[in-house]
């Protein structure tokens, strides 16, 4: 039995495998063949009547992980320089506006038209108004580099954002204004914890000389996400900082510190590791999707009552997406326009919102239906743009970011 399994898994990633090569020549997100693949195994073993364990357990557990692998990712990746400065803040006000507006206007429906309460509707509603980095990011891959900067800034802050809320809605008790402060002054402390470990982590990569420090760098960033979740601490902007410390380590090199990391050493070790880190990533991200489609209830995907909520939602989704990116930022709708996907996060926040305020309306069939829908939005997207024929897609002031000075 054991080889059996181990030769499914086997079977499995190479398949994994052959998507994540695909989507780099069809333009179309491995997410949505994993998991077709989940609904297509669970079809397979509800025919053969074949007797499965329970991994539904795995899926938080897998996410969350998959999550840090993907933000940790992501921010190693952004630079901090001075001619990204606008850039930077346009990406992150579409993230902040956009996620508020949106979360906002379907939290008002539900409270007005459905009668839902207040905390309810918002629980409800964050999930929704997340765009998935997991998805985004690597969908941006053909973009130009400013128009892949932006997206990449854009739904890591929307990821962030969105768990703030989310996490502040869930746990945060007393007054409003007592709430709002002790977020301030919590994520005043993950930037400071941030920091200081990846000062930590530099000197034990500087004083160690074992062969194995990938895996402490990655457990170190687990550790610490795991323990500011416990201590209420905003820990996915703890790895957002803790990956821009360590891929902009030039400006942690002081006089104190020089003394006691190699700097050149700490940044070859880092550059390593994110190779590492992506082969992990790739790992995770797939089991996680394959068995959310293997979970996924087939019955529901079909009902229409799911499918029309899930098509008003989608449709809002891009209505002021559209009406932000034209009258405000005032860029091209192609491509930007189309990279609003939902995916890992949503999921993650849906799944853990307490079963006491789960409203019928939006159900997981709706959850699932929204990330296809808005996956294949930007599948169209992708092949709407043509990169070499389009005009830049960003202001002048942002036209530099991708390019040197």
């Amino acid at each position: 039995m054991t080889d059996y399994i181990i030769l499914i898994l086997c079977i499995i990633v190479i398949i994994s495998y052959a998507f994540d090569i695909s989507a780099k020549y069809s333009k179309i997100p491995g997410i949505i063949f994993l998991i077709l693949l989940g609904i297509g195994i669970q079809f397979i073993v509800k025919t053969l009547n074949l007797e499965i364990p329970n991994f539904q357990p795995l899926l938080p557990v897998m996410g969350t992980l998959g999550l840090i692998m993907i933000v940790m990712d992501a921010s190693l990746d952004l630079k901090l320089e001075k001619r990204k400065k606008s850039l930077v803040i346009k990406s992150i006000t579409s993230a902040l506006v956009l996620f508020a507006v949106f979360t906002a206007a379907l939290a008002y429906i539900l409270i007005e038209v459905f009668n839902i309460p207040v905390r309810d509707a918002l629980m409800n509603s964050i999930p929704m108004g997340v765009i998935s980095s997991s998805v985004a990011i690597p969908s941006a891959i053909n973009l130009k580099t400013n128009e892949k900067e932006f997206v990449v800034y854009e739904s890591s802050f929307s990821d962030i954002f969105g768990i703030l809320l989310f996490d502040f809605i869930l746990i945060s008790q007393g007054p409003i204004g007592q709430r709002i402060f002790n977020i301030a002054f919590n994520s005043i402390i993950t930037l400071i914890i941030s920091l200081i470990t990846a000062v930590i982590l530099g000197i034990l990569l500087h004083k160690i000389s074992y062969h194995v420090n990938y895996v402490i760098i990655m457990t170190s960033v687990v550790l610490v996400y795991i323990l500011a979740k416990i201590f209420h601490l905003p820990a996915l902007l703890l790895v957002v900082t803790f990956g821009l410390a360590l891929s902009n380590s030039r400006f942690l090199e002081f006089k104190a510190v020089k003394r006691y990391v190699d700097f050149p050493k700490f940044r070859s070790d880092v550059e390593a590791f994110k190779k590492i880190l992506a082969e992990l990533t790739f790992l995770v991200k797939s089991f996680f999707f394959i068995l959310f489609g293997y979970y996924t209830k087939i019955e529901g995907i079909f009902n229409w009552h799911n499918v029309i909520t899930a098509a008003a939602i989608t449709a809002g989704i891009f209505l002021f997406r559209m009406i932000f990116l034209k009258q405000v930022l005032r860029i091209n709708l192609v491509p930007l326009l189309f990279f609003s996907p939902r995916g890992l996060i949503t999921i993650l926040l849906f799944l853990t919102i307490p079963a006491a305020s789960r409203i019928p309306l939006i159900t997981e069939e709706v959850v699932t239906l929204v990330i296809l829908f808005t996956i294949f939005i930007l599948i169209l997207g992708n092949f709407i743009y043509k990169k070499e024929k389009l005009p830049a897609v960003i202001p002048s002031d942002l036209k530099t970011a991708g390019e040197p000075v």
